[in-house]
């Protein structure tokens, strides 16, 4: 398969496109939480919504969330060298770690994305509320996909860990 897609596989894009409703969050990996925090609310005026503490098996993160209207910036730091964080500063630099998008369905949107060749790399993980699904980066633009369907769910502590844990069983960054 090249770079043009066939009427099947665009077909399949579109499915995926119906069932987008908006750009949920960025997740930016960082060296140093602290200092990124302060330059988006000093710089940017994002506000500091809420911080997070996720541990693994073997590794954790740190974690800020800011908001400036409706965009949402999730900042990421590893806390150790080996955490999945860590990693994908070591191999990518500092930068977008993810895109989230909030989808209708997440098993039409998962569905769509198999069938025009995309692959998850996490099964999909359920909290009340709130289901997600890591898929593989795309060597392209070096940008891995989260799907988010939302159901009155936000984010918690355990919902986070869990994805956290998956990715490190995974060995995904």
């Amino acid at each position: 398969m090249g770079d043009q897609l066939d009427k099947g596989e665009i077909a399949c894009v579109r499915d995926i496109v119906d069932q987008v409703i908006e750009l949920d969050h960025i997740a930016v990996a960082v060296p140093d939480l602290e200092a990124a925090v302060s330059w988006y609310h000093s710089a940017l005026g994002f506000e500091l919504i809420e911080r997070r503490t996720t541990t693994g098996v073997s590794t954790s993160m740190i974690s800020a969330v800011l908001r400036a209207g409706r965009a949402i910036v999730v900042l990421v730091q590893g806390i150790e060298p080996d955490s999945q964080v860590s990693r994908f500063i070591e191999e990518f630099g500092p930068g977008v770690q993810h895109v989230a998008f909030a989808v209708e369905d997440i098993d039409v949107a998962l569905a769509s994305v198999s069938l025009s060749g995309g692959h998850a790399d996490t099964s999909i993980l359920s909290d009340v509320g709130i289901r997600q699904v890591f898929l593989r980066r795309d060597a392209r633009t070096g940008v891995r996909i989260e799907l988010i369907e939302r159901n009155g769910g936000e984010f918690t502590d355990a919902s986070v860990q869990r994805l956290f844990r998956s990715m490190e069983a995974n060995e995904i960054y």
